[in-house]
C-alpha cells in the first residue's frame, strides 16, 4: 500500500493535496523517522512546539530552537560568502597569471610596452591601464606608446605617499594626471609603485574601473605586488638597468 504523502508528492492533484490529513503526515513521519534528516531545510519552515509546565514556569526549548535557527541561517550565510569569496581570488589569481604570462612572452620592449598599457586591461577586466613614469632632464613629454603619463618629479611620493607601494581606492574621481583623457571613466583604482632601478625615474601603474567599489582597502595586495615586481623586472631586464 503506497503512503498518501509520498503520493501526494508525486502526483500533486488538488484533490489528493486536499485529502492528505494531519494525522496521516504524523503517521507518515513516524513510519520514515529519518524524512526530516534527509530533508533538514523543511525545518527551517517550522514553528518549534511550546511546552506547558504549569504556571510560573518559563520553557526555553522554544527560544533555543529559534536561537539554533538563527545560527544555522547565519553559518549558511558565511558559508556562502566565503565560497563566493573563494570563487572570486581565484578568478583573480587566474587573471594575474595570465597577465604575467603574456608579460613574459613580449617579444620586444615595444611589444611589452604595449601589453602593458593596451592588453592587461582585457586580461585583468578593468577599463584603462596607465604606465605613469616621472619626468627627467632627458624625458620627452610625447610618449611612443599611448597609455603612458609622464608626472612632475616627486608626483609618485606625492600621489601615493612616501612608504606606500600599493594603493586601492574605492570610490574616486579618475586623476587626469594619471589617465589623460580616460580619466572620466575611473571611479575605482589600483596604484603600484614601480621601483624600476636607481638609473630609471620614478613610476607607477594605475588600474582604473568605472565601478565604484570594484577596490576596496579591504582587499589582499600580494598578487597585485607581484604583477607590479614583474613588470619592473620586465622594464629592467629589456633596458639592462641594474637593480634599484
Amino acid at each position: 500500500m503506497s503512503d498518501p504523502v509520498e503520493n501526494a508528492k508525486a502526483k500533486p492533484s488538488a484533490k489528493t493535496s486536499a485529502g492528505v490529513s494531519a494525522a496521516q503526515v504524523a503517521a507518515y513521519l513516524k513510519r520514515h523517522p529519518d524524512f526530516l534528516a534527509r530533508h533538514p531545510e523543511l525545518l527551517d519552515t517550522q514553528l518549534s512546539p511550546k511546552r506547558h509546565k504549569g504556571e510560573g514556569v518559563v520553557d526555553l526549548q522554544q527560544f533555543m530552537m529559534e536561537r539554533l535557527k538563527s545560527d544555522v541561517q547565519k553559518l549558511r550565510a558565511d558559508q556562502d560568502e566565503i565560497i563566493a569569496n573563494s570563487r572570486d581570488n581565484l578568478n583573480t589569481t587566474e587573471r594575474i597569471h595570465n597577465s604575467v604570462i603574456a608579460l613574459l612572452e613580449a617579444e620586444t620592449f615595444e611589444s611589452f610596452i604595449d601589453i602593458v598599457t593596451g592588453d592587461l586591461a582585457f586580461l585583468l577586466e578593468v577599463d584603462v591601464v596607465s604606465l605613469c613614469v616621472e619626468l627627467t632632464d632627458v624625458t620627452s613629454r610625447r610618449p611612443k606608446h599611448e597609455g603612458i603619463q609622464f608626472l612632475d618629479r616627486g608626483a609618485v611620493d606625492r600621489l601615493m605617499g612616501r612608504n606606500r607601494k600599493v594603493w586601492l581606492r574605492d570610490e574616486v574621481e579618475g586623476d587626469a594626471e594619471i589617465y589623460g583623457g580616460a580619466a572620466d571613466l575611473v571611479r575605482s583604482d589600483a596604484l603600484l609603485r614601480l621601483s624600476i632601478s636607481g638609473m630609471a625615474p620614478a613610476g607607477l601603474i594605475a588600474f582604473g574601473t568605472r565601478h565604484p567599489g570594484y577596490f576596496h582597502a579591504g582587499q589582499g595586495t600580494e598578487l597585485m605586488s607581484f604583477l607590479g615586481r614583474i613588470i619592473e623586472f620586465g622594464v629592467r631586464s629589456w633596458l639592462d638597468l641594474p637593480r634599484p
